[in-house]
């Protein structure tokens, strides 16, 4: 099987949320952003690890954000295996398998990907050392730009390099704040249960669903000046599963049910299947 084909295997095993509109998008686009969203999920399963202390955490992440920062024309095949050394059984597989999602990506821009993953993963380890403390709503703005924000500016420049799709900035980050804050919502008692909450100090449930909405405003209004295309057909899908998941919380439910997400993800591929 060809990287290619075993990155979307893994996608799939993953994200319901991101394996279908990352399937859809051409050659060249897909494999880049298949790539951002591998190595991004890869230091995101250390962010989340059930076993590993923070201290062990931040030492992860840190080595693989020096280790991308340290590319040239791709990596060596041991570059990261030392620094994952006694740690190779308790990791996921897709983060063992960094390296890989890190030269999926075509040549051209794959070194914006290792930028945009070595940060993440750098502020990650910020955050494990500080247990996730989040005092203040400018602490949540920190959090969410560091794990999501950028990632929407960095879709922003995936899509100027494929085809020159512009886009506003503040209105990317908005999309990517605005996905994680409905995450940080449903995984809500999730977090508390291992001693993470995201909240800042005397926040409820109804303040963070008003930040949450406020910032998937940001994100339809990102959504709504795309032009047709495979950027436009790519962030309409979690856009719309975002929305449904912040109405579903709102009406008391812990999240959208599997035939909800797929009722909704099945009217873009149709209207994608007309289009062509």
């Amino acid at each position: 099987m060809d990287l290619r084909s075993d990155a979307l295997q893994i996608l799939k095993a993953t994200s319901r949320t991101f394996y279908i509109p990352i399937s859809i998008l051409p050659p060249g686009l897909q494999e880049a952003v298949a790539s951002a969203y591998l190595c991004m999920r890869a230091i995101d399963e250390i962010e989340d690890h059930p076993e590993l202390d923070n201290p062990t955490k931040a030492k992860l992440l840190r080595m693989i954000s020096l280790t991308l920062q340290a590319g040239v024309d791709g990596f060596p095949v041991d570059a990261f295996s030392a620094g994952f050394s006694g740690y190779e059984n308790s990791l996921e597989e897709v983060t063992v398998r960094v390296r890989e999602w890190s030269i999926l990506a075509p040549e051209a821009i794959a070194p914006r990907i290792w930028d945009a993953t070595a940060a993440m993963a750098e502020r990650m380890a910020y955050w494990a050392e500080r247990n996730w403390k989040i005092d203040t709503e400018s602490d949540l703005d920190r959090y969410t730009f560091g794990v999501a924000g950028a990632v929407g500016l960095l879709l922003s420049d995936l899509w100027t390099w494929y085809d020159g799709t512009q886009t506003n900035r503040t209105q990317a980050i908005g999309f990517g704040r605005g996905l994680q804050a409905v995450n940080i919502l449903r995984n809500h008692i999730e977090d508390l249960g291992r001693g993470v909450d995201f909240f800042p100090e005397g926040w409820s449930v109804a303040n963070l669903h008003e930040y949450a909405h406020r910032n998937l405003l940001l994100a339809d209004a990102y959504t709504k000046s795309l032009p047709a295309g495979p950027a436009l057909d790519f962030c309409r899908i979690p856009l719309t599963l975002a929305h449904g998941t912040l109405d579903a919380l709102a009406n008391g439910r812990e999240k959208l049910s599997r035939n909800e997400v797929i009722a909704l993800i099945q009217q873009f591929i149709s209207i994608n299947a007309k289009a062509s």
